[in-house]
């Protein structure tokens, strides 16, 4: 869950570094109980959902992952991928996190897709 009402603390960046905020996304591969969204899908869904959101740049990474399914009471594992973002802050770009993970939800039958965000110090 992304709360949109959270307040960021200022911090310092050693030059040539500055503040910027770092958004981690995981996406379960998962419908249901069996594997099902290809590889293909899920680069078609970067292409059309989060590379026009954030056309600077991102980083996709492999993953396995688990869950714990309370109305089953069991533990789900399952593929992952792992979508890393950094941005300059800004109203629009945090609202695309949003949609991107409704936008995966909705596409895939998924319960949910994990979002951290936060400021880091970065440099490119």
């Amino acid at each position: 869950m992304l709360m949109s009402g959270c307040a960021w603390l200022p911090q310092t960046c050693l030059p040539p570094s500055h503040t910027m905020v770092s958004a981690e996304m995981i996406f379960g591969r998962n419908v249901g109980d069996r594997p099902g969204v290809s590889e293909s899908a899920f680069t078609n869904f970067v292409a059309r959902e989060i590379t026009p959101r954030f056309p600077d740049g991102l980083t996709v990474i492999d993953g396995d992952g688990q869950w714990r399914d309370g109305a089953r009471n069991v533990d789900v594992r399952e593929r992952a991928k792992v979508v890393l973002i950094t941005f300059v802050d800004d109203a629009q770009k945090r609202a695309g996190l949003v949609a991107i993970a409704e936008s995966y939800k909705q596409q895939f039958s998924q319960q949910s897709v994990l979002t951290k965000v936060g400021n880091v110090c970065a440099s490119f």
